[in-house]
């Protein structure tokens, strides 16, 4: 069969349907860049914020119009918001044919051909011990791969519903993982992205403790990552603040492949909304560990993901968030409009900061991130950086791009015969409003 597949939301899902995509070719289907042209539409969405539920629901509600003209065809949706509704898509959308939860991504390929033979319309939501197998599929590489370390998270924020759609929080063997890691690099992958709801928790057993400073099995996976051959660089994302024990931050230091970026959620600066939050550090704490990784790594970047507009956050509360960002001195920012998630804890008490604040609180940190990234660009004309190559420029087809180990962005013009993937010398000549611009420096 010809199969359609759209994600929607995190590198988790994307990670998910590289997975999918790949256990579906593996039993001898194709995968489809027409929906018009495929016998199976998958969509793998995200319940994370509204408007991602809004935009899945969308598509598949607009698709009655092919489902009428090609009765035939299968439309499938799966992952977290198939995990969290279930059965009420089904009544919501009666042209969607089944319905695949987080637990049960494993056995996608027997779901689609036994629903192509039997045609009874079904929901697969229930949990399953067996929910890491196929996590270490994959489809053809470039010199970019992701591998998924632990799936499902034990924090329970009050704003978040992904322990409830993604299960609890559990860790790939280690083994695995490196044998992961090394056919990737034997495909020709240059840099991996260690992903997990909380990385740092991987090999913990689900602990919700933080590590004990002289313990961290995810530095020592790090520390076996680094030692494969050919392998240039690796990434991780994201890791939980209070999880960065000093074994941790000694492997991050030690470890020449490990990017010196880390992405370190903050969601507030309050100590009063973190409370609310569960979020269990103060603002106090988060500084501290901070402080600490950039004694240890010197030129560490960070970026964040924060949320303004939390019930009951007032003009004292955003500023004390405001003047931690300042201080921290984010490189990239993710800023989030609060809204309500229905299975959240926190959707129990009333949105009450209006709309009209959430935004123009949002405009004033993104404000904020773009004069400071300025500043940040501006430093490093005239230095030579390393740059790992990407490709042609999306925006100049004269240029090529890459990113250095801090997780700027660079454009330069390609030597000849350049390729993707490879570690380059690059001088900065000037630097734009959010990326840097160079020359290769010959070796």
């Amino acid at each position: 069969m010809k199969i359609y597949l759209k994600t929607y939301g995190c590198q988790m899902n994307e990670r998910d349907s590289e997975a999918i995509g790949a256990q579906l070719i593996g039993a001898g289907h194709t995968l489809s860049c027409d929906e018009n042209d495929a016998d199976v539409l998958l969509f793998n969405t995200c319940s994370v914020r509204d408007a991602a539920e809004r935009k899945a629901k969308g598509k598949i509600g607009y698709l009655k119009k092919l489902k009428d003209r090609r009765p035939d065809i299968l439309i499938g949706a799966v992952g977290c918001m198939a995990q969290r509704l279930g059965n009420q898509l089904l009544e919501e959308l009666p042209h969607l044919d089944f319905v695949v939860g987080t637990g049960q991504l494993h056995k996608i390929v027997s779901i689609v051909e036994d629903f192509a033979k039997k045609r009874q319309r079904q929901v697969f939501t229930a949990e399953s011990a067996d929910v890491l197998t196929g996590m270490g599929e994959h489809q053809d590489h470039g010199a970019f791969g992701q591998i998924a370390i632990t799936r499902g998270c034990n924090r329970f924020c009050t704003y978040c519903i992904v322990p409830y759609v993604r299960g609890r929080e559990i860790s790939r063997d280690k083994g695995d993982i490196l044998t992961e890691a090394r056919e990737m690099v034997d495909h020709g992958v240059r840099e991996i992205l260690l992903l997990g709801q909380n990385v740092a928790a991987y090999g913990l057993n689900g602990n919700t403790r933080p590590p004990a400073n002289d313990v961290s099995p995810f530095g020592e996976l790090l520390e076996s990552l680094n030692e494969i051959r050919g392998l240039a660089r690796i990434r991780y994302t994201s890791p939980y603040v209070t999880y960065f024990s000093d074994r941790l931050i000694s492997a991050l230091k030690n470890c020449d492949k490990v990017c010196h970026n880390i992405h370190l959620p903050l969601q507030s600066g309050s100590d009063r909304i973190l409370k609310a939050m569960n979020r269990q550090y103060t603002a106090s704490d988060y500084l501290r560990y901070v402080e600490k990784l950039r004694a240890a790594i010197p030129d560490v970047t960070f970026s964040t993901d924060v949320i303004v507009g939390f019930p009951d956050e007032s003009d004292e509360d955003f500023k004390m968030t405001r003047d931690l960002m300042n201080e921290v001195g984010f490189s990239q920012s993710f800023i989030f409009k609060y809204s309500p998630r229905p299975g959240a804890k926190s959707a129990e008490r009333p949105d009450s900061v209006p709309e009209t604040v959430k935004e123009e609180r949002n405009q004033i940190l993104l404000g904020d991130l773009s004069a400071r990234v300025e500043k940040m660009l501006l430093r490093q004309v005239g230095d030579t950086v390393e740059v790992l190559t990407e490709g042609v420029s999306h925006r100049n087809e004269a240029r090529w791009t890459g990113r250095t180990g801090t997780n700027f962005v660079v454009h330069f013009e390609p030597t000849p015969n350049l390729q993707s993937g490879v570690l380059k010398k690059v001088k900065i000549s000037r630097a734009g409003g959010v990326s840097l611009f160079g020359s290769i420096v010959e070796e």
